[in-house]
């Protein structure tokens, strides 16, 4: 699919609720619209460039798993379709269309809740030091991706831009939010992470590992934000894994390996990327939909 680049959004018609690194959210009393754009981040900054239909993939993906997942879990999306947007988002649609989900405000549960069938990013680089994930303890002669004994959840506080999130036990998760919720809450994230790994196998994917946002609505749980993207999981080639070594992924992958070939500090200001990382990176994020869903993004 052909599309222009979108980085920026200014809905004059209404109030912008925050900018997050990629996603713009805007007010509409009980509810968001939630519009991702093109924009990218690594390392926990926002880049100067934006990554050709980045947007739209993480809402179609999006949409595709929110109605996959819907049996195990509410969530908050009410719609992709503009044509059903409140009226006064009409004068926006050339910007919004393809890329912007109408959904329910929920009070979020701010904690990252990351679930993990692998071994491998800041996981495995905590282990080779002290053979532990998290601070929990693992089996012994663990290899770089690793396909783990069992599903692992590893919290964290989220954090704002251009900081890191925190991770924290369990225990503290149970401290910030209670321990009820906690348990519904690594419940269903397991739950989720299954689901979504058997539809991935199928279509030769390998879910490494994933995270979630929820949210309280009307005291009941739902999943909320994104799922299941090439933003918030990786997603391995399952005719090429080999443990032993990090993995190809369908993600940004060529925009961390370019930042770490040029020596960038990972200070602002981050550097602008070349035509052909810009070029590749979007054809992974494309691929990734392809697969999944079955069908080209159009």
């Amino acid at each position: 699919m052909t599309q222009s680049v979108v980085t920026e959004t200014n809905l004059t018609s209404v109030p912008l609720f925050n900018k997050g690194k990629v996603r713009d959210l805007y007010d509409l009393d009980d509810k968001l619209l939630m519009i991702s754009t093109d924009r990218i981040s690594a390392f926990d900054y926002v880049l100067p460039d934006g990554i050709p239909c980045k947007g739209n993939v993480l809402t179609a993906l999006s949409e595709f798993w929110f109605d996959y997942t819907n049996s195990i879990v509410d969530n908050h999306l009410i719609t992709t379709d503009v044509g059903a947007f409140p009226d006064e988002l009409k004068p926006h649609a050339d910007v919004i269309e393809g890329r912007s989900m109408l959904v329910r405000k929920a009070d979020r549960i701010d904690i990252e809740c990351v679930v993990r069938g692998y071994i491998t990013g800041s996981a495995w680089s905590e282990y080779k030091v002290d053979g532990t994930v998290c601070g929990e303890k693992l089996p012994e002669g663990l290899r770089e991706s690793d396909r783990l004994p069992q599903l692992i959840f590893t919290p964290a506080t989220k954090a704002e831009q251009g900081e890191h999130d925190e991770n924290i036990s369990i225990a503290r998760m149970e401290e910030l939010i209670g321990k009820d919720l906690s348990e519904r809450v690594i419940e269903v994230s397991f739950a989720l992470f299954e689901s979504a790994s058997q539809h991935a196998e199928k279509v030769g994917i390998i879910l490494c590992d994933t995270k979630f946002e929820f949210g309280l609505l009307d005291d009941n749980l739902i999943l909320i934000d994104e799922v299941f993207t090439p933003d918030s999981s990786r997603f391995w080639p399952k005719d090429e894994y080999e443990p032993g070594k990090s993995q190809s992924s369908f993600d940004k992958q060529f925009v961390r390996d370019y930042l770490s070939e040029v020596g960038w500090n990972k200070q602002p200001p981050a550097p602008h990327l070349p035509e052909d990382v810009i070029h590749r990176t979007s054809e992974k994020y494309l691929e990734a939909y392809r697969l999944i869903v079955g069908q080209e993004l159009t």
